[in-house]
């Protein structure tokens, strides 16, 4: 259905898709009224939202004094006092506003999902603890999405060739898992000296472990990063672009670093070779530096990262080397 709106009485009614782009009598006042296409007058309604939203954030931000310019006044750091992996406060119009603003100076129309940084649930810390030692866990987190993606309903962790170190890490973190809501139950085999895990069905918990972990590890490594330098930071993560050759795109972490240092990461825990010419040419049309433009590739070896970034204007990184990255770009 298209969409009535009379200007000098304010109706709002339906109308054929066929009226669509005429001038009609309105129903109630009779005066001419235009007929607008249903996607083209919601398009039109988002852009005032979002523009009374960025207005609601200028009349917000601290006023600039003399001792506080307001250059140091737009750098305060928003992130001082959030509990980072227990918020809900980054999931907002508000805290999107200038990432929005970011997209629509350079034409291009952009869709955040607010639910991709609340960290109120346990994705994140999961994340976090998989990152801390990928080298141990990412047997846990493949065997998990192979037994998912076969239909699976769990999975068995040997541990007879692991230390014992690794095996208390190893059961620590399937605990974890269980007590997270990741897996539905976890059993100890003392006698065979392995853990048993029955997984859930869940479709998040199954985009958790196909690769969206990876896009948590790498928002929070930048949100906390961020925090402890004290800057200003918007965030957004699985940001939908459509670029104005029609051509779409789902950023997998985007940042606005002080509201002018954008940053946009790329997370891959399988293969990702093939997508390098496609992330170039993103990079380009975002205006984006190679160094603003991080390939996060998981258990990437460091030689090899060094090695592509060279060959490629793009920054590979992997979980130890973000951080790394990340202080020479806050």
């Amino acid at each position: 259905m298209a969409i009535l709106r009379c200007n000098k009485c304010g109706l709002l009614a339906e109308q054929g898709d066929g009226l669509a782009g005429q001038s009609v009598a309105c129903p109630k006042c009779a005066e001419p009224a235009k007929v607008y296409p249903t996607l083209f007058f919601i398009e039109r309604l988002l852009d005032k939202y979002f523009d009374a939203q960025r207005e609601l954030i200028r009349l917000k931000s601290p006023p600039a004094t003399a001792h506080k310019p307001a250059q140091a006044a737009a750098a305060a750091a928003p992130l001082a006092g959030l509990d980072l992996g227990n918020t809900d406060q980054l999931a907002t119009e508000i805290q999107h506003g200038p990432i929005y603003d970011w997209f629509h100076k350079r034409q291009i129309k952009v869709q955040a999902d607010l639910r991709g940084v609340d960290t109120s649930g346990f994705f994140d810390e999961a994340a976090e603890a998989i990152g801390s030692n990928l080298m141990l866990f990412k047997e846990v987190v493949d065997r998990i999405r192979w037994s998912q993606q076969k239909e699976y309903n769990g999975t068995t962790i040997k541990l007879e060739k692991k230390t014992p170190n690794e095996a208390k890490a190893l059961l620590a973190f399937c605990q974890q898992l269980y007590d997270f809501s990741l897996v539905a139950k976890c059993f100890y085999n003392k006698q065979e000296n392995n853990i048993r895990l029955i997984l859930q069905t869940a479709p998040a918990i199954r985009q958790f472990f196909n690769g969206e972990w990876l896009e948590w590890h790498a928002l929070m490594s930048s949100l906390r990063y961020a925090k402890e330098r004290g800057r200003r930071i918007s965030c957004a993560r699985g940001l939908e672009i459509v670029l104005t050759n029609g051509d779409p795109y789902e950023l997998d972490v985007f940042m606005l670093v002080d509201g002018t240092t954008p940053i946009c990461i790329e997370c891959k825990s399988g293969e990702f070779r093939q997508n390098i010419d496609r992330y170039l040419a993103l990079k380009k049309r975002l205006g984006l530096a190679g160094k603003q433009f991080l390939m996060y590739i998981a258990g990437l070896e460091d030689e090899k990262a060094r090695a592509y970034t060279a060959m490629y204007d793009i920054s590979f990184v992997n979980e130890q080397g973000l951080a790394e990255h990340l202080s020479r770009l806050f």
